[in-house]
């Protein structure tokens, strides 16, 4: 199994849910004629390689995806690839990114490989090729990604991001208050004013890591001190801050507050250094019954069509052919070893810090 011997304690949980009973650190698929043959359509870089995907998959008929974009999101993505290559459909399967994970690894355990396409967050993504449940693929639209996009062992692909900025609500917070570092977010007069929501531990993590641990525990600590708002939902944490019932939120997705935006909510976003994010990944499946298709379907979702259509709800494509301000500003993402690998430690800084005691209001987002 790549990427060492043991399974982090988080992940551990995830594929145990998945199975319903513990899961050995030695399992491994079995690779077989599937694979191969997979493993050879996906890298092919010849001249006649759109020609090839495109009759390939139109014998195979149809790509099936699991992905934890909503259902608002992926279904126009869904429709006008349909329309786009007629004679393909697409078997959209649609949960939350654990919920993917944990179906594809209980499959994969079962002998069952139904699944072509996965897309979903960044750890999850790299959870499953931890798992060997992924293959590396060729793109040509590679060339319009940052290096940002792409892991060192290249088994995924970021096609969307979600960034971490800071938002505010213009009528509460004056444009000479509005923060231009993180340690304004401690400043007296944003006591009690400041929103974060309650599950972003890897954010906390690359922040520690990034200010230096004892310079950036010592912030949160401050921060905590401030009594906070802890919601759970970044949906949610940006129409407070629209609604006014919080200020100021130290970390929101830019792109739920631009949704808001859009529509003439006195709420407004702000990248400040470091600003991190998370990918949201795309991969094709090892073992996929539709290869042909899910290449095809890879290569859509990061042609400019595809991105364009991520842009158009309001989503961060990673594609630099789409304009968007949405991504106009220096980030890093995440390492997913915070999040795989070192999850206990910071959940628990994290809980100690801002969740202990507190009864946190709940929506789904």
């Amino acid at each position: 199994m790549r990427g060492g011997s043991g399974i982090d304690q988080r992940r551990r949980r995830i594929v145990a849910g998945a199975l319903g009973a513990a899961v050995s650190p030695g399992f491994a698929l079995a690779q077989g004629k599937d694979a191969a043959r997979n493993r050879e359509i996906y890298l092919y870089k010849g001249a006649d390689r759109e020609k090839k995907i495109l009759e390939g998959a139109k014998k195979e008929r149809e790509v099936v995806v699991y992905t934890s974009l909503n259902l608002k999101d992926s279904v126009p993505i869904v429709e006008v690839f349909e329309r786009k290559y007629g004679g393909v459909k697409v078997q959209l399967w649609r949960s939350s990114s654990e919920k993917v994970l944990q179906r594809a690894i209980a499959e994969a355990h079962a002998g069952r490989f139904g699944c072509d396409i996965l897309e979903t967050n960044g750890p999850e993504m790299e959870a499953l090729y931890r798992e060997e449940l992924l293959e590396e693929f060729f793109s040509p639209h590679f060339k319009d990604l940052p290096a940002s996009a792409f892991p060192r062992h290249r088994h995924y692909v970021a096609d969307r991001f979600n960034f971490f900025t800071i938002a505010y609500n213009t009528n509460l917070v004056k444009a000479n208050e509005v923060p231009d570092t993180y340690e304004d977010l401690i400043q007296p007069r944003f006591a009690g004013r400041v929103g974060l929501e309650a599950s972003d531990v890897d954010w906390f993590g690359a922040m520690v890591k990034a200010m230096g641990e004892e310079k950036g525990l010592a912030f949160f600590s401050k921060l905590a001190a401030a009594k906070p708002e802890i919601r759970s939902g970044h949906t949610l944490i940006a129409e407070l801050v629209a609604s006014g019932e919080i200020p100021l939120a130290a970390a929101i997705y830019n792109h739920n507050a631009e949704r808001l935006v859009v529509k003439g909510a006195p709420i407004r976003w702000k990248a400040l250094k470091p600003t991190f994010g998370r990918p949201n990944a795309i991969g094709v499946a090892r073992r996929a019954p539709h290869p042909n298709a899910a290449l095809l379907f890879a290569d859509f979702m990061l042609s400019l069509e595809g991105q364009t259509i991520l842009k158009e709800r309001n989503r961060v494509p990673s594609s630099r052919a789409v304009d968007t301000h949405l991504n106009k500003f220096p980030f890093e993402m995440i390492d997913p070893v915070i999040t795989l690998d070192e999850a206990d430690r910071w959940e628990k800084l994290w809980s100690d810090l801002f969740l202990k005691g507190e009864k946190i209001r709940k929506e789904s987002e």
